[in-house]
């Protein structure tokens, strides 16, 4: 059997109409879901572009280890990526950030 991975789901987020924001005029207004992304951000689709970038740009290969300083969902997105395609990532944070957040991280 053939599944699709993670990375396949990233960005293929619902669009939905929101019909009662705009009442009584003739616009549509869309909102997209990046919330149904895997890592549950908007940041993951530009984390997986950076590392698919960085790998077609010969800087980063499978096994090595990435390393991002940083305190929110692009980490959190990053480390999701990193662990597709085969990388370590190493997330450097404040030392004030919640014991929730790190154990996220």
């Amino acid at each position: 059997m053939n599944f699709p991975t993670l990375e396949a789901f990233v960005g293929n987020t619902p669009l939905v109409r929101l019909q009662r924001i705009t009442p009584g005029n003739h616009n549509t207004l869309l909102a997209k879901l990046e919330g149904n992304n895997p890592a549950g951000s908007v940041k993951d689709r530009p984390a997986v572009s950076m590392i698919k970038h960085a790998e077609l740009r010969g800087e980063i290969h499978p096994g090595d280890t990435l390393i991002e300083a940083t305190s929110g969902n692009t980490g959190i997105a990053l480390a999701m990526a990193a662990a597709i395609k085969g990388y370590r990532m190493v997330l450097i944070m404040p030392e004030n950030m919640s014991a929730e957040r790190r154990a996220t991280m």
